[in-house]
This record gives structure tokens, C-alpha cells and sequence, in this order.
């Protein structure tokens, strides 16, 4: 195995797990090249589902897929570690060493050499500097804060459940400072929640009893999305009894409040920050790799770095261009889904001595979740150019389908095609939110 080309992939998320599995079953089963996958976690949720395990809707324990076991199946490797430096000259990457839960140190730091370098770490939230906003808010980027928001989720409605049987005040406040996808996916499922856990024992908390707010610094919400979706969206929020704040920057977070940028002061017991993201900060300092603003590591359109032609970047971190566009691909996890197959053929060509495959993304539309109660989009025709507005259970069976084709991409048709059963009786057996 030493005398293989060496494939190492460093983030397990959408798009890089699809990579590794791809070149694993092509390359790694051949034994035609050494694939590693390094990863700071243990196991792999799709990062759009973060928000149904934050509310509850969903139980990570049953839709996670651990590395080591994939890689066993899949024919790669894989190496827990946070990537902490690159090595360009010698063609390695460094890992930092991996602590328990106590701070002991488990692993050392070690250096792991490539032939060929994918990156394709993710992001995180961008709070913009915003004061108090790493302090008092809580934050979705990882299966790790879902959890925990999920546990105070929990332990908020006991408290105010708790406090209404006493005949105290026992108004919750929740809000969501951003209205991008996650942000107002994220209220219909809190929203759900509310509903959902008095028939849990939580009898004396009504669902009126729960404001949820959610604030977006634009005038409309989902700003990235076309009007006629945003209006959508809005109208069904308001529906739900949620309250959205438009034109609303942001200027402080507080303890248990907001301040507007106007001095408006918001009441909010609990704050989720889904307003922007940026790459991680440590890929500044990658060896001379060239970075935008937003930490995104700049590639050229075969996702190849600027500075390294054995260097790759792909997804959220990346900042890729496209033709006739002055804008770089969105951060979707259809276009990592989409780059993952373009960097499957580009590095197969290479071990062939084939060109490198351009990566021309395709919109094919964009569908936003609330929860249970319905599913509005749009989907972009091929063939004519324009997109077309679907809403209700069409647009929800779309909806699901995302998360299944990145199920087939992971597992094959048939496995997919049995997770989907063990759901489907897990639905049946199991409670209809995640109570611990």
C-alpha cells in the first residue's frame, strides 16, 4: 500500500464523504490507490439536518454513519484528528493531537504525507464580531451543538412547564437572529416542538406559551432565494405563529436579550445565531494557500488550488468560479454533492494521465422544510431555463429525496432502500420528538 498513490481527504461532511466512498470503491477495492479520510469526529450526520436533530425531530443516534465502520465497507481509511498545518514542499499535512472529554491527550500530533490533498472542511457561523454573540448565543455547525442545544431546549420547557403549574409568568422566548434556510427551517421545527411535548407530560406549557421570533438584517427572509419563495416562507411562518422581524440588524447579544441596531431591546431566554457563515480560520495559514475574506480557500474552476496543483478544496470552504459569473458557487450541499462527482473524475483521469474535469454547477432549485406542516420551493427546469414554484406534498417528497440520494451515495440503492423501512418502523415505535 505504500507504493500507492495517496488520496487524503480531510472533512467527513457531505461532500467529502461521498469522495472518499466513490474513490474507495473505484480505487481502494482495486488496491489502484490509498484512500485516507481524516476527521475530528467519530461519525457523519448531513449537516441540513442538524436543525430536526436540534428540535428533536430527529434522533441523530439512528441516522449517523460512523467512519470507521464506512471506511471498512468502502474500502478507505481513516484518521481521527483536526488538520492543524500543511507542508507543501514535502506534501503533508499535519494533524493536532486528539484529547478525551478530561483533556488528556489520547493521540499526538503526527504528519500524514499525499500525493493528492482534498479539503473539504466545511464552515462554521459567521457572528460578523458581533458583541456578546459568541457568548450568549448558541450555535448549529456541529452534531456536538445540536445535542446540547437540544438538551436545553428540553430543560427550558421543563423549567417554564415547571413555573406555569406554580401560576408564574412562564413566557419562553426563543430567538433565531438570520433567515437563511436553517433559520426559518429551524422555527417550524421549534415550532413542532411546542406542540408536541405537552402531549409529553409537559401539560401545563401551551404552545402559545412559546414566542419564537426570528430576525433577518435584509427587508425580506431567505434574501439569497427568489421573492415569490420568500414570500411563501413568511406567509407560513406567520401561520405557525412565529414572528418575523425584517430590516432588523443586529447590534448586541445579551444575556437574555437582544439589542437592535435601532436600540430596540427583544426579550430572547434562548438565541440560535444562523446569520452567515465563513470557512475556518486555519486555513489562512495553510502554507501560502490563497484565501478570500471569508477564509474560503480560492480554486480555480477544476476546484484545484491557486497555488497547488496537487491541492484540492471543495464544498463551503471553497471559493470556486463559475462561467459568465461573477459570484463563486453557493455554499449548498447540492454543489458539494455536485463537486464531489467532478473530483471523482478529475483524480481518476489523473491516475490516467487524463486532463482535469472543470466543475460547471447546476442549480437545480432550492426547497425549504417546515417541519410537518408543509414544504414550499422551487425547481429549476433544464431544459427551459426557468424554475418552477411547487409547494405541499410534491414539494416535501422533493424535499426527502435530497437526504436519500445522499443515502445512495453513501450506502448503494438496496442499503438506502433499507434504511428507509428501519424508518419507517422507527416512525412507528418510537415517540414523535426525542425526549432525552
Amino acid at each position: 500500500m505504500d507504493n500507492l498513490p495517496h488520496i487524503v481527504v480531510v472533512g467527513g461532511g457531505a461532500g467529502g464523504l461521498e469522495l472518499v466512498t466513490s474513490l474507495g470503491n473505484k480505487l481502494g477495492k482495486k488496491r489502484k490507490a490509498r484512500i485516507t479520510l481524516v476527521d475530528a469526529g467519530l461519525t457523519h450526520v448531513w449537516k441540513p439536518l442538524l436543525h430536526e436533530v436540534a428540535s428533536g425531530s430527529l434522533d441523530a443516534s439512528a441516522n449517523e454513519i460512523n467512519y470507521r465502520a464506512h471506511a471498512r465497507k468502502h474500502h478507505y481509511e481513516f484518521q481521527l484528528g483536526r488538520m492543524s498545518g500543511l507542508d507543501r514542499k514535502a506534501k503533508k499535512l499535519v494533524i493536532a493531537p486528539f484529547h478525551d472529554e478530561e483533556g488528556r491527550e489520547v493521540v499526538p500530533a503526527r504528519a500524514i504525507s499525499y500525493d493528492t490533498l482534498v479539503i473539504a472542511v466545511g464552515s462554521t457561523a459567521n457572528d460578523f464580531g458581533t458583541p456578546g454573540a459568541q457568548e450568549h448565543c448558541l450555535f448549529l455547525d456541529s452534531l456536538k451543538q445540536a445535542r446540547r442545544f437540544h438538551n436545553l431546549m428540553l430543560n427550558a420547557f421543563l423549567r417554564k412547564n415547571h413555573e406555569a403549574l406554580q401560576g408564574h409568568e412562564h413566557t419562553l422566548n426563543i430567538s433565531i437572529i438570520g433567515a437563511g434556510a436553517t433559520g426559518v427551517e429551524l422555527a417550524a421545527e421549534l415550532r413542532l416542538a411546542s406542540r408536541e411535548l405537552p402531549v409529553y407530560g409537559m401539560n401545563h406549557l401551551q404552545s402559545s406559551d412559546v414566542s419564537i421570533s426570528v430576525i433577518e438584517a435584509a427587508d425580506r427572509i431567505l434574501p439569497a432565494l427568489p421573492g415569490r419563495l420568500s414570500a411563501a416562507a413568511t406567509r407560513e411562518l406567520e401561520r405557525q405563529h412565529v414572528k418575523v422581524l425584517t430590516g432588523q440588524p443586529v447590534s448586541e447579544v445579551r444575556e437574555n436579550s437582544i439589542v437592535m441596531k435601532d436600540g430596540t431591546k427583544l426579550l430572547s431566554e434562548m438565541t440560535i445565531w444562523a446569520a452567515g457563515i465563513k470557512a475556518p480560520a486555519f486555513l489562512a495559514e495553510l502554507d501560502g494557500l490563497e484565501v478570500n475574506r471569508s477564509n474560503q480557500l480560492v480554486v480555480e474552476q477544476t476546484l484545484q488550488t491557486t497555488q497547488d496543483v496537487d491541492v484540492f478544496a471543495m464544498g463551503d470552504c471553497a471559493a470556486c468560479p463559475q462561467p459568465d459569473s461573477d459570484r463563486p458557487v453557493p455554499p449548498r450541499a447540492q454543489a458539494a454533492h455536485q463537486q464531489a462527482d467532478a473530483l471523482f473524475k478529475t483524480i481518476c483521469n489523473r491516475l490516467d494521465g487524463k486532463e482535469d474535469v472543470p466543475f460547471v454547477y447546476n442549480d437545480h432549485g432550492s426547497l425549504i422544510n417546515f417541519s410537518r406542516y408543509t414544504t414550499v420551493g422551487n425547481l429549476m427546469g433544464n431544459l427551459s431555463g426557468r424554475s418552477m414554484y411547487i409547494e405541499g406534498k410534491v414539494a416535501r417528497m422533493f424535499y426527502l429525496s435530497l437526504y436519500r440520494m445522499h443515502q445512495v451515495a453513501l450506502h448503494g440503492m438496496f442499503r438506502t432502500g433499507i434504511i428507509w423501512l428501519m424508518d419507517r418502523i422507527s416512525r412507528a415505535m418510537h415517540p414523535r420528538l426525542k425526549l432525552h
